[in-house]
């Protein structure tokens, strides 16, 4: 089994507020994503080289609520708020290549469904309730059935360099991504929770 990093995810209150703070700190705008149909919400995304992307996730206004929690703790008051607030890096999702063994070795990675956006098919484990595990530094983990989304994405000249990940159970969370055969586990540390991503830009390093 082979997990990788693939996207790290943006909540924010709606897609055009998100769009403007990518624009302000990254000089450039997103693509058009998708809609969600199962979760209620919607996206846009910059491709950050050949196989990781950045994701504006929103809830959908023009969508029904689902009827189950939607994903990555959208329904949380208080992610709510802060994304109201503004635009924030809310987590990172994870890609492996067999995520029926992912979630035999780590159960609390949820339940695999499968999950779909135009032409693009995944599974994907999510925890009961939707929420997210050690606040948003375990990743979420799924499994691309196909394109990639990065497939699909223009260069515009932005890339991923580097994720830092700390928080109380960084020794936890770092066995954990060990066990899912994850190539930077090591790179967890222990402290206040904190999720922070560095990426190139023509304009230079910027941290999000």
């Amino acid at each position: 089994m082979k997990t990788t990093l693939d996207h790290i995810v943006i909540a924010c209150a709606d897609l055009e507020q998100g769009t403007a703070w990518l624009r302000e700190r990254l000089g450039v705008d997103p693509q058009p994503g998708g809609k969600h149909a199962a979760m209620g919400t919607h996206n846009t995304l910059l491709r950050l080289g050949p196989r990781h992307y950045l994701e504006l996730l929103a809830i959908d206004p023009d969508a029904e609520a689902p009827p189950q929690a939607r994903w990555f703790g959208l329904d949380e008051r208080g992610i709510r708020e802060r994304a109201a607030r503004e635009p924030f890096l809310l987590t990172w999702v994870a890609s492996t290549d067999d995520l029926d063994e992912a979630v035999a070795r780590v159960p609390e990675l949820g339940e695999i469904r499968e999950a779909s956006r135009g032409a693009l098919r995944w599974r994907i484990a999510l925890p009961e309730g939707g929420g997210l595990a050690h606040e948003g530094v375990m990743p979420t983990v799924l499994q691309w059935n196909g394109a990639h989304p990065c497939d699909l994405l223009e260069d515009r000249g932005c890339e991923l360099v580097a994720l830092g990940l700390t928080h109380p159970s960084g020794s936890e969370i770092a066995m954990t991504l060990q066990v899912l055969e994850y190539a930077g586990w090591d790179a967890v540390e222990t402290g206040p929770s904190r999720i922070e991503a560095t990426l190139r830009t023509a304009a230079g390093s910027v941290l999000v």
